[in-house]
C-alpha cells in the first residue's frame, strides 16, 4: 500500500494490528505410505510392437519386484487390454483379472526378488495416443500424467513406486521412435513387409510410470549437441536434440536456442542436471507439456503456429529436477513439481529478459492466486481432492510457485538456495513430501518454518487486509491499522509499508504482521 499524508517530515510510524476470526483449522500432514504395500518394483523392461495401423498393440511387461514386506499377492494396474499369461521367476502363474488390475499370487520365496512377465494386448484407447494426423500421418505418442500408464502398461503405477526402464519398441522404419534415456541400438526386422525397425533404450535412473513414454512418429531431429558443459554439472555435459514434423524444420532451433542456457542456470541454482541427455518433442498430448524424464513433449499447435516460447521450455525443463528426479510422494503434494517448475520458469525469466519482466510474471501469478477459487475454498496440499487432473489449478502452480517466492524473500538468497540444493541432493531419484523439503531449508538456514508452511500450504486463501491511519501532527507520527478479515483468519507475514510526503519525502519501514 502506498500511503500519502500532507506533512513534511516524519519520525515516528507506530502500528496498530487487528484481527477478526479465528485462525482457520489446519490439515494434519499426511503420512506417507507405500503403494501397494509391501511391493517394490526396481526395473521394466518393456516390449511393445506398434502396428502399421489402428491402435491395437502387443506388448510384455517383465518387472523385477522386491517384496518389502510380507504380502501373497502382487497387484498391477492393468484397464481394459487381455492378458495372455503372466510368469513368476518364469514360471507359469495363475492370475486373476478384472477390469483394471492383474492379481498374481507370489510364491513363498527365499529370496525377496523376482521377476514377473506379463504379455497383453489389445486396442489402447489413452496413455498410449494413436492418432492419423493429416500434417504427419500415423503416430503414437505416450501421455501418462497423473495415471494413465495403466492403459498400456502393466504396472505399479503410482508415483511413490520409481524404477528403471528400458524400452524394446518394433514400430514401422518410416518411423523414428525416441523413449526414455539413452538409445541402445536399432536393428532391421528381417523378412518384414512393409519394412520394420526395432529400437532399444534404457534409462538408469529411476522414475514413475506416468513419465515412462514412448514416441513413435516421422519426426526431423535438430541436434542442439552437447549443453551446460563445466563446473556447473559437475564436468558432464548434456545432450540435447529437438524433433518436430519434417515440415517444421525450418523453425528450429526457436525457443530451443536457450536450451543450453536454461539447463546451465537451473544447474547453477539447484544443483546437476539428473540426466545425461534430453529431448525436446513436438508430440501429442493434453497438457502444453509433459515433462517426461530426458524426454519432454510438447503439445503440437504451438509447433505449428510457431507461437512455442522459451518460458515453457524452462517450465518443463525445470521438471526434470523436481517432478522426475524428486517426485513427490503422493499426488496432494504436486506443487512441489508445479510450484517448483512455475518458480524456476519465472527466476528463468529475470535471467534472460529483466527484473521488470520478472516482476511481471510474479504480478500475474500473484493476480491469478488472488481471484482463483479453488485458492479460496482448498488448501495447497490438499488432501480430500481425488480428482488428480483437478490438481491442475492455481494452488499447485502459482501459489506453489509464489510460496517459494515469500520462503526465498523471508530466508534470504543464500539460505534458500542452499536449502533448496540440499533437498534436491538428498532425494534425488527418490521420493518425498512437503515437509521433507521444510526439513532441509530449515536445516540450512537455522529457521523454524512448521508454521510457514502450515498457514500457506494447509490452509486455504490468503490475508486479506483492511487498513487504515491517523496522523499525528504535532508529535510527526502516523499511526496505521490493520485488520485481518474472518474469512480466512489470521496470517503472520512481513509487510512494507511506503509513506510518501507531500514534499515528496520517501519512508519505507517493514513491519511483521502477527497471528494470535
Amino acid at each position: 500500500m502506498t500511503i500519502r499524508p500532507t506533512m513534511h517530515a516524519l519520525r515516528v510510524v507506530v502500528i496498530t494490528l487487528f484481527t477478526t476470526g479465528r485462525l482457520a483449522a489446519q490439515q494434519a500432514a499426511p503420512v506417507p505410505r507405500p503403494y501397494p504395500p509391501g511391493i517394490d518394483v526396481l526395473d521394466y523392461a518393456l516390449s511393445v510392437d506398434l502396428p502399421d495401423s489402428g491402435n491395437r498393440i502387443e506388448g510384455r511387461a517383465v518387472l523385477t519386484v522386491r517384496r518389502t514386506a510380507r504380502t501373497d499377492t502382487l497387484v498391477l494396474d492393468l484397464l481394459s487390454l487381455r492378458v495372455d499369461s503372466v510368469l513368476v521367476d518364469e514360471r507359469a502363474t495363475r492370475f486373476r483379472r478384472d477390469s483394471g488390475t492383474i492379481r498374481i499370487p507370489l510364491p513363498a520365496a527365499s529370496s525377496d526378488t523376482f521377476t514377473v512377465a506379463v504379455r497383453y494386448g489389445g486396442p489402447v484407447t489413452d496413455g498410449l495416443i494413436i492418432r492419423n494426423d493429416t500434417a504427419w500421418g500415423w503416430t503414437a505418442f505416450a501421455d501418462n500424467w497423473p495415471n494413465r500408464g495403466r492403459h498400456w502398461i502393466p504396472s505399479v503405477d503410482h508415483p511413490s513406486d520409481k524404477a528403471t526402464v528400458s524400452w524394446t519398441v518394433r514400430a514401422p522404419s518410416r518411423l523414428k521412435v525416441i523413449a526414455n534415456g539413452a538409445r541402445l541400438g536399432e536393428d532391421p526386422v528381417g523378412g518384414s513387409n512393409p519394412p520394420r525397425t526395432v529400437t532399444r533404450w534404457r534409462m538408469n535412473e529411476p522414475i514413475p510410470v506416468y513419465l515412462m513414454v514412448i514416441a513413435a512418429a516421422p519426426l526431423h531431429e535438430y541436434d542442439l549437441g552437447e549443453t551446460a558443459c563445466g563446473v556447473t554439472l559437475v564436468g558432464r555435459c548434456v545432450h540435447q536434440w529437438v524433433y518436430v514434423e519434417p515440415r517444421l524444420a525450418d523453425f528450429l532451433p526457436g525457443p530451443f536456442r536457450s536450451a543450453a542456457d536454461i539447463v546451465s542456470y537451473f544447474g547453477s541454482l539447484v544443483g546437476p542436471f539428473p540426466y545425461e541427455r534430453l529431448a525436446h518433442l513436438e508430440s501429442s498430448t493434453r497438457f502444453g507439456g509433459m515433462e517426461n524424464a530426458t524426454a519432454i513433449f510438447y503439445a503440437e499447435q504451438p509447433f505449428r503456429k510457431r507461437t512455442m516460447t522459451d518460458g515453457v521450455v524452462a517450465h518443463e525443463t525445470a521438471h526434470q529436477w523436481f517432478g522426475d528426479a524428486v517426485t513427490e510422494s503422493e499426488w496432494s503434494h504436486l506443487w512441489l513439481s508445479e510450484g517448483f517448475a512455475t518458480y524456476l520458469a519465472a527466476l528463468w525469466t529475470r535471467k534472460s529478459a529483466g527484473d521488470s519482466a520478472f516482476r511481471a510474471e510474479m504480478e500475474e501469478m500473484r493476480r491469478a492466486v488472488l481471484s482463483s477459487r479453488v485458492v479460496a475454498e482448498r488448501p495447497v496440499i490438499d488432501t480430500a481432492e481425488q480428482n488428480l487432473m483437478a490438481l491442475l489449478n492455481e494452488n499447485s502452480y502459482q501459489k506453489g510457485g509464489f510460496v517459494l517466492h515469500m520462503l526465498r524473500a523471508a530466508l534470504g538468497d543464500s539460505a534458500f538456495f542452499r536449502g533448496l540444493h540440499r533437498y534436491y541432493d538428498r532425494y534425488r531419484n527418490g521420493n518425498a513430501l512437503s515437509d521433507d523439503f521444510r526439513r532441509e531449508l530449515e536445516a540450512a538456514s537455522g529457521t523454524p518454518l512448521g508454521w510457514f508452511f502450515d498457514q500457506w500450504l494447509r490452509r486455504p486463501g490468503f490475508p486479506e487486509l483492511t487498513t487504515s491511519w491517523t496522523y499525528d501532527a504535532a508529535a510527526k507520527r502516523v499511526t496505521l491499522s490493520i485488520t485481518q478479515a474472518a474469512r480466512f483468519g489470521s496470517y503472520r507475514f512481513p509487510l512494507t509499508v511506503d509513506i510518501r510526503t507531500a514534499a515528496g519525502g520517501r519512508v519505507r519501514t517493514r513491519v511483521a504482521v502477527s497471528a494470535p
